[in-house]
């Protein structure tokens, strides 16, 4: 079994689109800026993170036609420094909601929010960084 992506259902697909692709700076698969979905990842790694049309999934499954509500998700990237990567993210746009900041003896961290309200939370290892 592989883990292919983690797919998040959006309502704004447009927004969400620039958002992954032009302020976090993830490689879109297609460039299919309308949808109903895009797969996007970063420079490195296998992972990747997909949108997908909320609506055209409520055809699938009819519960997904409520609104969406909380937080239900918590996409995790790491990036080398972190300090370079917020400060090159909120040029383009982002809002931190905390951060940079220690979270733990081994780790730095910051949080900002997708255009539908997902949590992004940009990781720095720092027993990578000696």
């Amino acid at each position: 079994m592989e883990l292919a992506q983690v797919r998040l259902l959006v309502t704004d697909f447009a927004a969400c689109y620039r958002f992954y692709a032009e302020v976090l700076g993830l490689k879109p698969q297609s460039g299919a800026t309308d949808g109903p979905y895009e797969k996007f990842s970063p420079a490195t790694g296998a992972a990747g993170i997909a949108l997908q049309d909320r609506a055209m999934m409520a055809q699938v499954l009819g519960e997904l036609g409520d609104s969406a509500t909380g937080h239900r998700s918590l996409v995790v990237l790491r990036v080398d420094d972190l300090d370079a990567y917020c400060a090159e993210i909120t040029s383009r746009g982002a809002t931190l909601l905390r951060g940079p900041a220690p979270m733990t003896d081994r780790m730095r961290v910051a949080h900002l929010k997708d255009p539908e309200g997902n949590l992004v939370e940009l990781q720095e290892w720092l027993l990578l960084s000696g």
